[in-house]
Protein backbone atom coordinates (compact mmCIF):
# COMPACT_ATOMS: atom_id res chain seq x y z
CA UNK A 1 0.00 0.00 0.00
CA UNK A 2 1.37 3.42 -1.02
CA UNK A 3 0.88 6.57 0.55
CA UNK A 4 -1.39 8.02 -1.47
CA UNK A 5 -3.50 5.02 -1.36
CA UNK A 6 -3.59 5.02 2.89
CA UNK A 7 -4.91 8.91 2.38
CA UNK A 8 -7.44 8.04 0.03
CA UNK A 9 -8.71 4.97 2.38
CA UNK A 10 -8.23 7.51 5.21
CA UNK A 11 -10.68 10.13 3.88
CA UNK A 12 -13.26 7.38 3.05
CA UNK A 13 -13.15 6.15 6.76
CA UNK A 14 -13.60 9.99 8.19
CA UNK A 15 -16.71 10.09 6.03
CA UNK A 16 -18.01 6.87 8.02
CA UNK A 17 -17.65 8.31 11.42
CA UNK A 18 -20.97 9.65 13.38
CA UNK A 19 -19.19 12.61 14.65
CA UNK A 20 -20.83 13.93 17.85
CA UNK A 21 -23.07 17.44 17.29
CA UNK A 22 -21.95 20.18 19.38
CA UNK A 23 -23.92 20.43 22.08
CA UNK A 24 -22.80 16.58 22.66
CA UNK A 25 -19.16 17.46 21.96
CA UNK A 26 -19.21 20.71 24.84
CA UNK A 27 -21.04 18.37 27.38
CA UNK A 28 -18.50 15.77 26.96
CA UNK A 29 -15.64 18.88 27.23
CA UNK A 30 -17.63 20.11 30.60
CA UNK A 31 -17.92 16.61 31.89
CA UNK A 32 -14.36 16.18 31.67
CA UNK A 33 -12.77 19.52 33.19
CA UNK A 34 -15.17 19.31 36.13
CA UNK A 35 -13.59 16.04 36.50
CA UNK A 36 -10.23 17.08 36.23
CA UNK A 37 -10.71 19.71 38.39
CA UNK A 38 -12.18 17.64 41.02
CA UNK A 39 -9.43 15.18 41.02
CA UNK A 40 -6.88 18.10 41.41
CA UNK A 41 -8.44 19.46 44.17
CA UNK A 42 -9.11 15.76 45.63
CA UNK A 43 -4.32 15.21 44.79
CA UNK A 44 -4.23 18.84 45.98
CA UNK A 45 -5.67 17.84 49.46
CA UNK A 46 -4.51 14.43 50.26
CA UNK A 47 -0.95 16.05 49.42
CA UNK A 48 -0.88 18.29 51.90
CA UNK A 49 -2.40 16.17 54.80
CA UNK A 50 0.33 13.60 53.72
CA UNK A 51 2.89 16.11 53.94
CA UNK A 52 1.42 18.00 57.73
CA UNK A 53 1.00 14.28 58.35
CA UNK A 54 4.87 13.73 57.82
CA UNK A 55 6.17 16.63 59.49
CA UNK A 56 4.01 15.68 62.86
CA UNK A 57 5.38 12.89 63.27
CA UNK A 58 8.78 13.79 62.74
CA UNK A 59 9.05 16.93 64.59
CA UNK A 60 7.08 15.11 67.29
CA UNK A 61 9.46 11.85 67.64
CA UNK A 62 12.95 13.22 66.52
Amino acid sequence: MNLIQYFKESLVELHRVTWPTRKQAIRSTAIILVFTMALAIFVALADFGFTEGIKAIIYNFF
